[in-house]
């Protein structure tokens, strides 16, 4: 799914209360059936697929993912890398997020303005894996500053995105 929409394209979709009642329950639960959704938000099965189905078309539902605990799989140590290239031409950008996107372990990658270049969240098992990483990703670049900010534990982390003020008129 995960379909890159034109921008503009994504502001003349007019989301009514019943679409955003829609993202609200798929954000708390993307398993829930057609049925129970259509229930939730009080239309019949047909016309909730159908706007279901418009909302993933325009793109404004990017996909759906399952949330893995990853104290359970061993990989439970977070660093915040933050990066400061050499140049900062378009060329140069380009090349450093292409190769960043090829890393598993990077989970988000930001360009940023201030000091640094990129905001990097990375999760990886071990702080040595952490050193192969930037070693392998980003130290072999030329005149690279890097800082790194490890994690000592995890405050709150939302994956749900927040909805318009407003969006649930009694």
């Amino acid at each position: 799914m995960d379909k890159t929409i034109h921008p503009s394209r994504k502001r003349d979709m007019k989301l009514d209360q019943i679409d955003l009642k829609i993202l609200k329950n798929l954000q708390e639960n993307a398993r829930i059936t057609n049925a129970d959704l259509a229930e939730r938000v009080g239309l019949s099965p047909t016309p909730c697929l159908r706007r279901l189905r418009r909302l993933e078309t325009e793109g404004i539902i990017k996909g759906y993912h399952t949330e893995i605990n990853r104290d359970a799989l061993g990989i439970n140590v977070t660093v915040i890398t933050l990066v400061k290239l050499e140049r900062e031409d378009d060329t140069t950008l380009r090349d450093f997020e292409a190769a960043i996107k090829k890393r598993p372990e990077v989970m988000e990658c930001y360009l940023v303005t201030g000091k640094f270049d990129y905001f990097i969240r990375v999760v990886i098992p071990t702080l040595a894996a952490y050193d192969t990483f930037l070693s392998e990703a980003i130290l072999r670049r030329p005149n690279v500053i890097v800082e790194s900010i490890v994690t000592l534990r995890e405050v709150e982390r939302k994956i749900v995105t927040p909805l318009p003020p407003g969006a649930f008129k009694a």
